[in-house]
């Protein structure tokens, strides 16, 4: 490993923040949880853990690769992982905005609307999982964000397999976490009325970190 320990913890912080925020993966392992029962929960976790795995490999080694050819690109991503950073935060705000003034029906999808799925084994939890991840439009542009975090350009493989191996284990940590503790319909009601706060905290965050990007590209 060449990089130093805060490069890889810098891109975990971020990818928990952003993983402890509902959004399209977080609501399908609950559903899967309520619906099918905690051990579709848990290979739904699995599915993200694989997934997202996937995306830090292919991104990594992808930017990598353009890095090498073009150096200026990665000048280039800093500032539009900064700007993306920057829309994640408002998107977040506006997202406690709403829940703070509308109660449930302003958490992610509405909690109150909030319906497991049922009939769901592990298999078929699994692969909707990894569907879901595929074609989560956030997925894409959280990597791009993660790249402008991490020194990929100085990366080996042992960097960057570490990277991706500690993604997948915290995401698949993260998820598993909210299969055991909201498989009911209760439990998950009330954790998205409470997302509020956790969606404001992280769009602050997010705002500090997009600030401290465009500081170090100027």
């Amino acid at each position: 490993m060449s990089l130093a320990p805060g490069d890889f913890l810098a891109v975990w912080g971020f990818l928990a923040l952003n993983i402890l925020s509902p959004g399209p993966n977080v609501l399908n392992t609950l559903t899967s949880a309520m619906g099918s029962g905690r051990r579709a929960g848990l290979f739904s976790a699995l599915g993200v853990g694989l997934g997202i795995g996937g995306w830090c490999l292919g991104m990594s080694l992808g930017m990598a690769a353009v890095f090498a050819l073009v150096p200026l690109t990665a000048r280039v991503l800093t500032v539009a992982g900064a700007l993306l950073l920057a829309w994640f935060a408002a998107r977040y705000l506006a997202a406690a905005w709403r829940g703070f003034g509308g109660g449930a029906a302003g958490g992610a999808g509405g909690a109150g609307a909030l319906r497991g799925v049922a009939g769901l084994d592990g298999r078929a939890s699994f692969l909707r999982s990894l569907a879901v991840n595929a074609l989560n439009p956030k997925a894409l542009t959280t990597w791009l964000v993660v790249l402008t975090i991490f020194p990929v350009a100085q990366a080996g493989a042992a960097d960057i397999a570490l990277l991706c191996a500690g993604a997948s284990a915290l995401s698949t940590g993260i998820h598993a976490v909210y299969a055991l503790v909201f498989s009911t319909a209760p439990a998950a009601r009330a954790y998205l009325r409470a997302a509020w706060a956790v969606n404001g905290a992280v769009g602050l965050f997010f705002l500090a970190v997009a600030a401290k990007l465009l500081a170090g590209a100027g």
